[in-house]
């Protein structure tokens, strides 16, 4: 990226974001924006550092050679990635993890190991949503490090995607459901977060009461909540729900 206006246009790419109507929609423009930097593969979701079984992933574009070896290289049990949240509050990039001490030799070797794969560069945008919990976008890709505009133009267009996949509730797709919660027990725990008592979910969605109220309960345990309100606090903070 350069200073002489063949910057790619952030407004251009935030006009065009508000435009699309679904998660997949979503995900193609952006896709398309990163590939311009070498990025070859994004995810974005919402994390809970407190519990990990929470996390929810709205987007994973992975091919599927990446998909292989973050299945058989340990990434997928002990993401060094979600590990560097309890070092780093801003954007950070592979070559950081790799530098910096206070990651585990295990830690770091992944992050090399996948270097030596073709995976050279990657770079990880956090959204502080407090406490534990964040925002989160991720891309992996090839080439050099980034210089300080590409970086903060990936940056921002990550907290674009980020907010814009929120403002299309409830018509949200996931590429990982919360908590491996099945879709009745998503809708039961968005209109708990509204307030809506047994038998107005049940009216909503079309079940019984009692049907309702099992989906309510199955979602509360699958979310680890301690009760109804505690699972309308998560169910928000996750991206899950909106709040009443």
């Amino acid at each position: 990226m350069k200073h002489d206006g063949e910057a790619p246009d952030v407004l251009r790419f935030y006009t065009e974001l508000q435009q699309r109507k679904s998660v997949a929609g979503c995900s193609a423009l952006f896709k398309d924006a990163v590939s311009r930097f070498g990025m070859v593969a994004f995810a974005c979701g919402e994390l809970d550092l407190a519990d990990r079984d929470r996390n929810v992933m709205f987007v994973a574009e992975w091919p599927q050679a990446w998909r292989r070896y973050y299945e058989k290289s340990g990434f997928l049990k002990r993401d060094p990635l979600i590990n560097a949240l309890a070092f780093y509050r801003q954007p950070f990039e592979f070559a950081d993890i790799v530098r910096d001490s206070r990651f585990s030799n295990a830690d770091r070797d992944l992050v090399r190991a996948a270097a030596e794969h073709g995976w050279s560069r990657g770079l990880v945008v956090p959204v502080a949503r407090g406490g534990a919990r964040y925002g989160l976008v991720t891309m992996i890709g090839h080439g050099e490090p980034l210089d300080e505009f590409k970086r903060a133009y990936l940056c921002l267009i990550s907290e674009c995607l980020l907010s814009r996949i929120h403002a299309l509730w409830p018509n949200v797709e996931y590429a990982m459901a919360p908590a491996g919660m099945s879709q009745r027990e998503v809708e039961a725990a968005r209109l708990v977060a509204l307030g809506c008592s047994d038998l107005e979910i049940a009216a909503q969605i079309g079940i019984s009461e009692s049907t309702a109220h099992k989906h309510v309960e199955a979602g509360r345990k699958r979310l680890k909540a301690r009760n109804r309100a505690h699972m309308a606090a998560l169910s928000v903070s996750l991206g899950i729900a909106i709040p009443a």
